[in-house]
């Protein structure tokens, strides 16, 4: 079960389909932050509708970029480092 799945992720032909994917995974998270009800918030952002979805993707790409920033001026080393 899980080779099929593996295989099937890794498939370059399947691209597109896993994109759509996300895309509507993505807007439903979206659409179903609308529905939630927001009558006891703690802080005052809780009440956009829309903000744990935003906050979420925005904190993932800002995590992405700040790890690829950190391993490629910090920690990446020269091939021949070590001789």
């Amino acid at each position: 079960m899980i080779k099929r799945v593996a295989n099937y992720l890794g498939n370059p032909d399947n691209v597109k389909t896993l994109k759509r994917f996300l895309y509507v995974t993505l807007f439903v998270v979206f659409v179903a932050d609308f529905l939630a009800h927001r009558e006891h918030t703690a802080f005052i952002w809780d009440k956009i509708p829309g903000w744990s979805a935003a906050y979420g993707f925005v904190s993932c790409v800002l995590l992405i970029i700040v790890s690829k920033f950190l391993g490629h001026k910090w920690l990446y080393k020269e091939e021949d480092y070590y001789d």
